[in-house]
């Protein structure tokens, strides 16, 4: 029998990671994660800050990101969310009042 539970991490407010994160679900960032972040899905908060590298399915980015993303599927930029780096992904949505300063690549696999 398959197994449906999702895994759901979070990062709190009062909370900063720095170093490697592999999470094999969906994590959300209140706090501040410094480093390298691979996973499944991420979706960073309006309190929220990522600074790293990031390798995910997908991303979406309601705080503050910079850095270098890859994502296999899309990158959605709130109207909160601040984005600048590098953006690697099939599709990218940005939210009116999202803020995106970084080099964009999208493609198709």
């Amino acid at each position: 029998m398959a197994d449906h539970h999702q895994v759901f991490s979070i990062i709190d407010r009062d909370l900063e990671v720095d170093g490697s994160i592999v999470d094999k679900g969906n994590l959300v960032v209140k706090g501040t994660v410094k480093g390298t972040l691979t996973g499944k899905s991420v979706v960073i908060s309006e309190e929220g800050t990522v600074l790293a590298d990031v390798n995910v399915e997908t991303m979406t980015i309601g705080g503050r990101f910079e850095g270098r993303v890859e994502t296999s599927g899309k990158v959605l930029i709130l109207a909160t969310g601040r984005c600048s780096g590098e953006v690697v992904c099939q599709d990218l949505v940005v939210e009116p009042g999202g803020q995106l300063n970084a080099r964009i690549t999208c493609q198709r696999t």
